[in-house]
């Protein structure tokens, strides 16, 4: 596999423009049982502080948010009912937005991901959720902060998406006006959408 990393300034576009220019790219993760990687084929965006779904709603500056407000580019993870979550964190510095990465369609180190999230999973839940595709990958709450573009986790060029939808966000009930802002974004007729 040729693998081009994504530069820094890939990860500076507007968050919605970034949201969706993810669909397609690959996600990687090397881990001391070698390498899994992914294309993302799901994403969710999150416009900081008057988007009351973000954690950084109202400017809320806090050690597990504070990442956020840095430079783009950057893992921001953190644990939601037990699983790992990955976002990229987007925005200008002291504008604390991030995308989810909910779904990936499955590259390489398919093997790992089957030892990951056992071997009775049909192929199409090994990351078809947000909470999969950490485990599938071996990311974990020790990815927060690390850039993404480069090693041990990291984007790179992937391949085209034609068709991409968008819909309201997943899980975020109780976020007022938010939960219906169209800013999930996947690839159409792609079988690894998380729904």
């Amino acid at each position: 596999m040729n693998i081009q990393l994504l530069k820094v300034d890939f990860f500076t576009q507007p968050t919605l423009e970034l949201a969706q220019n993810l669909l397609g790219k690959l996600l990687l993760k090397e881990t001391t049982d070698g390498l899994a990687s992914g294309w993302i084929v799901e994403t969710e965006a999150y416009i900081g502080p008057g988007d009351r779904a973000a954690h950084s709603f109202g400017n809320r500056r806090t050690k597990r948010t504070e990442v956020m407000f840095g430079p783009p580019g950057y893992v921001y993870t953190y644990v939601m009912h037990t699983h790992c979550l990955v976002n990229v964190v987007s925005g200008k510095i002291g504008h604390p937005e991030a995308v989810l990465i909910r779904a990936i369609e499955p590259a390489s180190g398919i093997e790992l991901m089957y030892d990951r999230r056992g071997h009775e999973k049909k192929e199409k839940d090994l990351t078809n959720g947000p909470g999969k595709l950490t485990k599938a990958l071996g990311i974990t709450r020790e990815d927060y902060g690390l850039p993404m573009f480069e090693p041990p986790l990291y984007i790179a060029e992937g391949r085209a998406v034609k068709d991409v939808q968008s819909g309201p966000r997943i899980g975020i009930e109780n976020s007022g006006e938010a939960k219906e802002y169209p800013w999930r974004y996947w690839e159409a007729g792609n079988r690894f959408v998380s729904r």
